[in-house]
């Protein structure tokens, strides 16, 4: 096995800064030899996707240092925001030098399927994406006791592949409720229609609406993420979060004598001749420009 790269990474999640799943994450990233500083926001955030919150010049956001007990000490801040914030506030500088990755969880619960759109845990990562890093979010099924440990060494297993992966990529690893050794391995998994619970909504009472999660009796694919992690497998998929939708096929330059691209590409002017892409084509996304 070839040496590991030691990076700086930013831990964080959306279960807030409590949680013993990112301080088992950080432990474990810490141990495995990577420069970990862990800012996480100061509450539950979960369901907050890559929201930042309410930011105003002249509102300060609240900050506290937080102990992460272990062998060796792991700075770490509490930030009154939801989890992309702080994966931005670090890119910007705000804990000392950038980091070179970012690991988002141990979440409690899975984060499976489309519903990953409205993830706290993948939010984080994918603003991180978004701001021009590469990025894990890390999740792990429901049991008691939690397997915090089994999820925490597939992530250090997949941040050594996110490492050599191409700038700005995002796994998202989900690992199901068992001890390490009864984990079949790791395996890549495509999104799920639908993640481990869906939502639904009781007839309005009064000026109130109730949500509740509840749980379906979808069958997954073997080959995806839930599926995948039904069958006792750690589930790793490649997600891309603000994205351009083309036609394959980008060749359409303007016609000499028309002045107009009979495709949709980049600079052509509105013609009645085109028709929007098909954005549910994976093949036809293109990732959009980094941040800056």
């Amino acid at each position: 096995m070839s040496e590991r790269v030691v990076r700086r990474v930013l831990v964080t999640n959306d279960d807030g800064i409590d949680s013993e799943g990112i301080h088992v994450l950080a432990r474990a990233l810490a141990a495995a030899g990577h420069e970990v500083i862990v800012v996480a926001p100061d509450g539950e955030q979960s369901g907050t996707g890559a929201a930042l919150g309410h930011l105003s010049p002249d509102t300060p956001l609240p900050v506290r240092r937080v102990q992460i007990e272990g062998p060796d000490a792991i700075e770490a801040w509490a930030l009154a925001g939801p989890p992309a914030l702080t994966v931005v506030a670090g890119r910007l500088g705000a804990f000392g030098p950038p980091p070179d990755l970012v690991v988002s969880g141990i979440n409690a619960g899975l984060n499976t399927g489309r519903a990953v759109l409205h993830s706290g845990t993948v939010g984080a990562a994918l603003a991180a994406q978004n701001f021009g890093l590469s990025g894990l979010a890390v999740s792990i099924d429901v049991s008691d006791p939690w397997h915090w440990d089994t999820a925490a060494d597939f992530a250090v297993e997949a941040l050594d592949l996110l490492v050599d992966a191409p700038p700005r990529s995002v796994l998202n690893l989900n690992v199901p409720a068992l001890p390490r050794a009864e984990v079949h391995g790791m395996r890549w998994a495509r999104l799920a229609p639908f993640g481990s619970v869906r939502t639904a909504v009781s007839p309005m009472a009064g000026d109130a609406l109730q949500f509740e999660f509840r749980l379906h009796d979808y069958e997954p694919d073997p080959d995806t993420d839930q599926g995948s992690v039904r069958a006792g497998w750690a589930a790793l998929t490649t997600i891309v979060g603000v994205v351009e939708a083309w036609p394959l096929d980008e060749d359409g330059a303007p016609d000499a004598d028309s002045q107009f691209s009979p495709r949709v590409v980049p600079g052509a002017s509105l013609h009645p001749l085109h028709r929007v892409p098909d954005a549910s084509d994976h093949r036809l996304l293109r990732r959009g420009a980094t941040a800056t």
